[in-house]
């Protein structure tokens, strides 16, 4: 069977893979009867192109497949959800065990943090908390080399060292900088563990993107969820002359905030098989809303007769925005159909992507004009160097996005350019932490 033929069939076998309900097993068989039929079609003198195209069509429609498995298997939903399959019971009860100590882990490591460390050093190392016990669950459950093991140390201990040795000054901005900008170049080695060390392919990768979406909203979910319990239970308890407060604070928020994360991921991995992705819903619903607030605000921002007037906390306003729609750019692209022809939905992203860069380039020009008159900052670099990451990845989405909807580019040049360029921002953020923190703490 030829590359192009493989290749076709990888796609689909892609599409099938995103309707969750289907299990590998079931795909591997859909499988197996689509190449049968293409051999079939091609002994009857069918070309590789016309024999797959044909097998696709006599397969069904897919959707209806997915439904048929629903109907069928739907008994799978309360097995997985409490993972006790009738196959492979024990494997689950052991990731169930091992992220429960995982959890315990992070929340012990967590406290003692809180314990020892000093607040702002605490701030700092927060991600150095968490984040490897995250990374370790991957590392565990896609049974990595020790080689890729090792790579997925290294990176911790530099952070550990750079945060924890370079002479920050107490209360600036460089260490406020270098708290959030870890977290960010550490999530990329969380997604190196994810995609069991094969950070090379496109489709790893894209698919750690659709994990950080999911994520987000279970973690979300579960904080809101955790914040309701524990004041429920404050109120019973003060209801009963017991002050309980202390323990709240001290211990269950801790570990829940820690156990949240390594739960959260655990979450995603064990319902990916079981429901449909979120993520097309919540694209439906918040492409259309946040196109109309940007809208909004290049209104408002017409009617400004000054740049170097505009409130730096608008700026930070504005680029806690432009980090939403690139969310939403990449949710959206994680969760469509790349054999699908242009839609509707298409065009409204492609505007989705026009505003923001309208609001970015006119966020360069404020940048610009204020540091030209009033000097740079850590703060400013920042801002400004983010600022360009975001245009040079907007400016050519929406490049591809318009060759896609002409029928010029398919579908899958927009996936590749999102999934290659994801590392150009954890690079970013370790340049913040390495590079500007220490340069303005010499200087």
């Amino acid at each position: 069977m030829d590359a192009e033929l493989d290749a076709a069939v990888d796609l689909w076998r892609g599409y099938v893979q995103r309707h969750r309900v289907i299990s590998v097993a079931d795909v591997d068989e859909m499988e197996d009867h689509l190449r049968e039929q293409v051999s079939t079609l091609q002994d009857a003198g069918l070309s590789s192109e016309e024999a797959f195209l044909v097998a696709v069509k006599r397969m069904g429609n897919v959707d209806s497949i997915s439904r048929e498995f629903a109907r069928e298997h739907s008994d799978r939903l309360w097995k997985q959800l409490v993972l006790m399959p009738e196959d492979g019971g024990r494997q689950s009860n052991r990731e169930l065990m091992m992220v429960i100590a995982i959890a315990l882990a992070a929340g012990l490591a967590v406290k003692i943090g809180i314990t020892f460390l000093h607040e702002e050093t605490l701030g700092l190392n927060v991600s150095l908390l968490v984040l490897p016990f995250l990374t370790g669950y991957f590392a565990w459950k896609r049974q990595v080399s020790a080689a890729v093991a090792l790579t997925l140390i290294v990176p911790f201990v530099l952070a550990a060292l750079v945060l924890n040795l370079y002479p920050f000054e107490d209360g600036g901005s460089t260490v406020v900088l270098a708290g959030i900008h870890a977290p960010i170049a550490l999530w990329l080695v969380v997604g190196l563990a994810y995609a069991g060390g094969d950070w090379r392919s496109d489709r790893p990768r894209m698919d750690f993107i659709r994990f950080t979406g999911e994520w987000f909203v279970y973690l979300t979910l579960l904080a809101l969820g955790g914040g309701v319990l524990m004041g429920l239970t404050a109120a019973a308890f003060d209801a009963l002359d017991f002050d309980i407060e202390p323990v709240i604070t001290r211990w269950i928020m801790p570990f829940g905030a820690a156990g949240a994360v390594i739960v959260a991921a655990w979450l995603v991995e064990a319902k990916q098989n079981v429901i449909e992705n979120i993520a097309p819903v919540l694209t439906r619903v918040f492409t259309p809303l946040t196109i109309l607030m940007l809208l909004a605000l290049l209104g408002a921002f017409a009617t400004t007769r000054s740049f170097t007037g505009i409130d730096r906390d608008l700026l930070i306003q504005m680029d806690l925005i432009l980090v939403l729609v690139l969310g939403l750019l990449l949710y959206t692209i994680s969760a469509r159909d790349p054999l699908a022809p242009p839609a509707f939905f298409d065009r409204v992203q492609l505007v989705l992507v026009l505003s923001a860069l309208i609001v970015d380039l006119m966020m360069l020009t404020v940048m610009a004009t204020r540091i030209a008159e009033f000097g740079s900052s850590p703060n400013k670099i920042v801002a400004l160097g983010m600022n360009v990451v975001l245009l040079v990845n907007l400016a050519w989405s929406a490049h591809l996005s318009l060759r896609f909807l002409r029928g010029r580019t398919p579908f899958t040049a927009l996936e590749h350019w999102q999934t290659r360029y994801l590392p150009i921002y954890g690079a970013w953020a370790a340049v913040v932490v390495v590079v500007i923190g220490p340069l303005f703490a010499f200087a």
